[in-house]
């Protein structure tokens, strides 16, 4: 068996999609197709079906598709162990975040750690996303740990928090709201909202904060991620709820404290319980959480 052609049977199946698969891939599109034919006739069975554009796995594909990646996963964590100790390659980190960090903790935390560490042919991958995505990533093997938003139910991962996040609202420039010193949720109600997608872990964060006043706003429009969310807000559409973040000074939007409800909200260090982890990552890991632990 091909292991190639496990590898791209895994991304077919989480993409649906062979023009976007091969293009992922950096294959054409009938490689990849070949490559997909191939199995099925050495396992003897469909793994896809068509539905319109998109190539949806059969019940029997789906089922592979669980020892595929078991077996992947363990080939790339062997392929990890095996360089580390041979010494032909330096450390690596493969780290994933939410959109929200991008701009500052991730570049401040990476310069902290080097100014300590020094480089030691150390490199660094990084990824992001929803946490949604990213925390599944992670559990795919993508990443050796991530940043996100807590999700309750995900008991192969732990959580460990080492960020608190300020949430503010975000108004447009000639808003009524615009030149408020402080402002309580429960008076905002009546104006439309931008909010961030279901996939986003700080939606939830905030329909806890409408659940607190016993009211929800309006939701006019939806966002992926921040830069999305307040450019849609600085274009008028709404306000919104957003991580008070250095790119909120560069928008055309006016930011107020929210003065109630109360609200914690953090970002958490996600790792995958008993994955193995290279000495270089635990390092990296013992790092944060020594210099950004939460009482």
């Amino acid at each position: 068996m091909n292991l190639n052609h496990l590898y791209y049977f895994r991304t077919l199946a989480k993409e649906e999609h062979y023009t976007k698969t091969a293009e992922q891939l950096s294959i054409t599109q009938p490689s990849l197709s070949h490559a997909i034919s191939c199995l099925e006739k050495e396992l003897g069975v469909k793994l896809f079906e068509k539905q319109g554009r998109n190539a949806k796995l059969t019940k029997y594909g789906a089922l592979f598709l669980r020892y595929v990646e078991q077996s992947l996963e363990m080939l790339d964590e062997g392929k990890r162990i095996l360089m580390e100790a041979s010494g032909t390659k330096g450390g690596f980190i493969d780290i994933g975040y939410i959109y929200t960090l991008g701009s500052h903790f991730i570049p401040e935390i990476m310069n902290q750690y080097m100014k300590e560490k020094g480089k030691n042919n150390i490199h660094f991958s990084f990824g992001q996303g929803t946490t949604k995505q990213v925390i599944t990533e992670l559990k795919e093997g993508k990443y050796d740990f991530i940043f996100s938003s807590y999700i309750k139910g995900e008991e192969e991962l732990e959580f460990y928090p080492v960020i608190e996040e300020e949430l503010v609202l975000i108004t447009p420039k000639n808003h009524i709201l615009s030149n408020c010193d402080s402002i309580d949720l429960s008076k905002t109600t009546e104006y439309d909202y931008i909010a961030y997608s279901k996939n986003s872990g700080l939606r939830t964060v905030i329909d806890q904060l409408f659940v607190k006043i016993k009211n929800h706003p309006k939701i006019a429009y939806e966002g992926e991620e921040d830069s999305s969310v307040a450019g849609l807000v600085a274009a008028g559409f709404g306000i919104a709820i957003v991580p008070k973040i250095p790119l909120l000074e560069t928008m055309d939007v006016c930011v107020i404290p929210i003065s109630a409800p109360e609200i914690k909200r953090y970002i958490y260090l996600v790792t995958k319980k008993n994955k193995y982890l290279a000495p270089v990552v635990k390092d990296f890991i013992d790092f944060v959480k020594k210099n950004h632990a939460i009482a």
